[in-house]
């Protein structure tokens, strides 16, 4: 269930827009997999649509090289999720290799900053609309989704939707990798844990207050009504260099 959302940008398979779940206003924020298999092509639809800010979840390790460039008028936030090295992630690489929904309860109860900061770097952004992305745009994508979107009032039944959308698009990428069935994978984990993904996202997701979360954990007011306003208000991109012809 896209409802539209979903865009053809060439050489990605995993792009959708978060409008039109809750209060999410469409060319707001887009989720999406790793750009670095953009086109030319792909690069100039992103842009076209108004993409002026991408917010990369990923550590900097994973970074890789983009096979086209991107168009200088967008800007690139890293703002890594995973917090690496620390007790929680040796502790989570163990249980689910930090793979499914099992984890976000504890990761937003003991590593916020993170979610913080991803979520200002959206807040704060220059006008136009802002793409998020880890590397396959599953699970740090899909946290980032879940928080922006109880914020914007979507029902568990749309982020919940919209959260295993991921599975069906990447599955060629994830065939060719050689990975097991991801879906199948992830319910065998939760499973063995008497959940599944389904009543994990829902727990998560009625738990977090709103906007109390974000707020006591370091958001400013300011940088809430910004988010609110980026969210649900229309605004218009800033014209810039755009992609070479």
């Amino acid at each position: 269930m896209t409802d539209g959302r979903e865009l053809l940008w060439n050489g990605c398979v995993n792009v959708r827009d978060l409008g039109g779940l809750g209060r999410v206003r469409p060319r707001a924020v887009v989720r999406m997999e790793a750009p670095t298999r953009l086109s030319e092509a792909g690069w100039a639809a992103a842009w076209a649509y108004g993409v002026r800010t991408v917010v990369d979840l990923r550590d900097p390790g994973e970074r890789e090289p983009d096979h086209a460039p991107r168009p200088a008028g967008i800007t690139t936030v890293p703002a890594p999720l995973d917090p690496v090295g620390t007790p929680f992630y040796e502790h989570w690489t163990k249980i689910d290799n930090l793979g499914s929904p099992l984890y976000y309860p504890a990761m937003l109860a003991e590593h916020p900053e993170p979610v913080i900061t991803a979520v200002r770097a959206i807040a704060n952004a220059a006008p136009g609309c802002v793409v998020f992305h880890c590397a396959g745009g599953k699970d740090r994508t899909g946290l980032l989704a879940l928080v922006l979107l109880t914020l914007a009032g979507a029902t568990p039944e749309e982020i919940i939707a919209d959260y295993l959308l991921t599975y069906d698009r990447m599955k060629q990428r994830y065939d060719e990798l050689g990975f097991r069935d991801q879906l199948t994978a992830v319910n065998d984990v939760l499973a063995a844990r008497d959940t599944t993904i389904e009543a994990s996202l829902t727990s998560t997701i009625t738990s977090l207050t709103m906007p109390d979360f974000l707020l006591g954990n370091g958001l400013s007011d300011a940088e809430l009504a910004a988010l609110q306003a980026r969210l649900t208000t229309l605004k218009k991109a800033k014209e810039g260099p755009k992609p070479a012809e």
